[in-house]
């Protein structure tokens, strides 16, 4: 019963989360589309022209860019320092999800690479758990729920950290871009701006409830595997 219990205290604390961040993808998808604004930066220079700008600027001379239109996901890849840049040509948000990769890319190294290493022995970790308590090897669950419970907090740290990080400086960075090359007038670079602010205000809320709603939902769902099989 003791497991059900910290299951339902797991999924209150995932509700109450969602409230007080006022999660809402939907609201988030439409801040992302505006048809004035797509039209607009869609006049401005390719994503590999502008993410070599931006690079250059935060005086990065290493890090490759790669462009993948099949993709959907834009991502810095400290194993090979990489930018990988998905298909996002048609949206005004595509210079700051630019500059929010290249941001990514002068992080701290030792924390990126605890990032990645530790997000996949995380992964691996959680897997093995859990097949360890189905087949009847861990019979104390209650230890290895706080052993997961520790091992979400040093994620969520870690890579809230990071996000963030890139997430709010972001904005500064395209904005500096666009006014430098004069692409487009101040009013309309305000607009663009004002968009991308309040894109952030949400987009931040959203990343941290994402990043933290997961990790409970990994450990309520092990809780519920701990009721059946321990």
């Amino acid at each position: 019963m003791q497991y059900i219990i910290l299951c339902m205290v797991l999924i209150a604390t995932i509700i109450i989360l969602a409230l007080i961040t006022n999660f809402n993808i939907k609201k988030i998808k439409e801040l992302g589309n505006d048809k004035v604004l797509d039209e607009l930066v869609k006049r401005f220079p390719s994503n590999i022209e502008i993410c070599e700008y931006m690079l250059n600027k935060l005086q990065n001379k290493h890090t490759k860019i790669v462009e993948k239109k099949d993709s959907q996901a834009n991502l810095y890849l400290i194993i090979n320092d990489t930018i990988s840049i998905a298909n996002i040509d048609n949206t005004y948000t595509r210079v700051q999800t630019i500059a929010h990769e290249c941001l990514h890319s002068i992080q701290n190294k030792v924390m990126l690479w605890f990032n990645f290493i530790y997000s996949n022995i995380h992964i691996i970790l959680y897997l093995i758990i859990v097949l360890l308590t189905i087949f009847g090897v861990i019979k104390n669950g209650l230890f290895w729920i706080t052993i997961l419970t520790i091992m979400a907090l040093i994620f969520y740290f870690v890579r809230s950290e990071l996000e963030i990080d890139a997430m709010l400086k972001a904005r500064f960075l395209a904005k500096e871009y666009i006014q430098q090359n004069k692409l487009t007038s101040e009013g309309n670079i305000e607009l663009i701006i004002k968009k991308y602010d309040k894109l952030n205000d949400l987009g931040v809320k959203a990343t941290c409830f994402t990043l933290i709603s997961g990790q409970l939902i990994k450990i309520a769902i092990y809780c519920i595997i701990c009721f059946f099989v321990i």
